[in-house]
């Protein structure tokens, strides 16, 4: 009877950031508050928009990001942890059947490819993941699929 309600919090928390982004261009709503999600500080977050890979809907998700790559055309990379759920969350379920994606960083809105990381570049970014936020770690102890990182590439 719990998990329900915690479910429809979650859900009405993502639906009011989703609104709040949208709204302002990422001027509220870039930032996240860490403790959120058990870190300290704040976490900059991007919407991701994939398409249902059965629906065909467009389905927006915010998400927290790091920069990866150059600086002068940078990539974007996230997690597919699901908060340590054993299974995958949709979002990275949709991106493998059709990994054209849009993204919106504040106002900056464009197409990007997304793709897995490779092995090694797992093994080189994860823990660069764990260091800018340590759920991370505590989320991947959880479970026994390793969590996908994500690299979104500007089109």
């Amino acid at each position: 009877m719990t998990t329900p309600n915690k479910l429809s919090g979650v859900q009405a928390f993502i639906a009011d950031h989703l609104t709040r982004y949208l709204a302002t261009d990422g001027e509220d709503g870039y930032w996240l508050d860490a403790s959120l999600f058990g870190g300290t500080g704040k976490l900059p977050s991007l919407l991701l928009t994939t398409t249902g890979r059965s629906s065909g809907n467009l389905i927006t998700t915010p998400m927290i990001f790091r920069p990866f790559g150059p600086e002068v055309n940078p990539a974007y990379m996230v997690v597919a942890s699901k908060g340590g759920a054993p299974d995958a969350p949709n979002w990275y379920l949709n991106l493998q059947a059709n990994p054209q994606v849009n993204v919106q960083i504040k106002a900056d809105k464009f197409k990007a490819a997304a793709r897995t990381a490779n092995p090694e570049e797992r093994a080189e970014h994860w823990p660069k993941q764990v260091e800018f936020f340590p759920g991370f770690a505590r989320y991947q102890s959880k479970i026994e699929r390793e969590i996908p990182l994500v690299i979104l590439e500007r089109l």
